[in-house]
């Protein structure tokens, strides 16, 4: 297209946490720009940051249901072409469902729903209109992430026998939600976060990566969650094995009270003949360690040749300059802003442009949830998977 994608933002206004990454992401390569925000419940707040990011009054708004109504009555070369929401859990299906039934695209982060009843109806919805609905799994957008899924499917490793991921953060070790922490106070407050606060804001992650990796689906889970800070209503800390439908068994283990650690995101998976090692901490870098013979370093950059396609066409720069989160998070945004431009000009997306998260890992990820707090709270070894 000869115009840039227009995004209408939910939420992420001054007063929020991830919305202005999601900014920076989508603005990176150049494919979007922001044109209206229902940035904030407060008035006064949705206000000035649509003033401090340049936005007209006229597509400022205060509510979602006032913004998608009206940008659905402009016409088709001044209107949105897609919705970011970046809300609290228990505020992401009422606007992403309005979004759709007004035939808007959706961005949305994760976990998707409040609910799997409630993923699943968004589900329908997009299977009835047609349109897109992206899910901002960030870790999936590494380079060397989509470098160790496609090393994976083209069988390099044989047979998957065995998938640990783990996901140790620090942040809640203390009661702060209790000490005006905003972000802890609603991560831990059951009606805003959902079933599960270390399992809906971390162990999704997790999750979504053995499945991303592996191709592999969980087909049961046995699981342990556990509130290890004295006085908090929410587990913080969790541990599950994993059952996938290829026969590999697996490890899961999130916690959010692990003193210390920041975002501490690792994945090993091992096959027949050897297996992979990568960690968020140095993205860059993928292990290879193979039966017999050397381990193998493999390194992102858009220069070496032995990365697969979808490996280069998320690396930005040659080799030896590093690439992060950002980046990754962007990398979601470029492919879903590529797969949208195709679609409206009635061409084909490639298969690296199509690889993002989608409404489907979203059912899975709440699936995966509330299959967690269904097997801690029973008394047998083994919960199937249930959607």
């Amino acid at each position: 297209m000869m115009r840039k994608l227009r995004m209408g933002m939910v939420g992420g206004g001054q007063d929020a946490f991830i919305g202005a990454i999601h900014r920076l992401a989508a603005n990176m390569d150049g494919l979007i720009e922001l044109s209206c925000g229902a940035l904030s419940i407060r008035p006064e707040t949705a206000l000035a940051s649509g003033k401090a990011l340049f936005l007209p009054e006229s597509r400022t708004y205060l509510t979602y249901e006032e913004m998608i109504k009206a940008e659905a009555a402009l016409p088709h070369d001044e209107r949105i072409d897609f919705i970011t929401i970046v809300t609290p859990n228990f505020a992401h299906f009422a606007p992403a469902m309005m979004a759709l039934e007004y035939g808007f695209n959706v961005v949305i982060e994760k976990p998707m729903t409040f609910s799997l009843e409630e993923a699943k109806l968004l589900e329908q919805k997009v299977e009835e209109t047609g349109l897109l609905l992206c899910l901002t799994h960030t870790y999936s957008g590494y380079p060397m992430v989509k470098q160790a899924k496609a090393m994976i499917h083209e069988g390099k490793l044989g047979k998957i026998r065995k998938v640990w991921v783990e996901y140790p953060q620090g942040w809640l070790s203390t009661l702060s939600e209790r000490e005006g922490n905003v972000q802890a106070a609603w991560r831990t407050d059951p009606t805003k976060s959902g079933k599960s606060s270390v399992m809906g804001d971390i162990g999704t992650h997790a999750a979504h990566l053995a499945e991303y990796i592996t191709g592999a689906k969980i087909t049961a889970v046995c699981a342990e969650l556990n509130t290890l800070v004295e006085g908090r209503i929410m587990d913080d800390d969790g541990a599950v094995l994993l059952k996938f439908d290829n026969g590999a068994k697996g490890v899961l283990m999130a916690s959010q009270v692990a003193a210390g650690e920041e975002n501490a995101l690792k994945i090993r998976v091992y096959g027949e003949k050897g297996g992979i090692e990568w960690l968020q901490h140095d993205p860059n870098t993928l292990v290879v360690k193979w039966l017999n013979e050397p381990t193998q370093i493999l390194r992102a950059g858009s220069n070496y040749a032995y990365l697969s396609s979808f490996a280069t066409h998320n690396c930005r720069t040659p080799g030896g300059h590093p690439e992060g989160y950002l980046e990754a998070f962007a990398n979601i945004y470029r492919n879903f802003a590529l797969t949208l431009n195709c679609k409206l000009e009635g061409k084909e997306p490639t298969a690296e442009m199509l690889d993002f998260p989608s409404v489907k890992d979203g059912v899975r990820g709440m699936a995966f949830i509330e299959n967690v707090v269904a097997s801690s709270h029973s008394d047998k070894k083994w919960t199937s998977f249930v959607l």
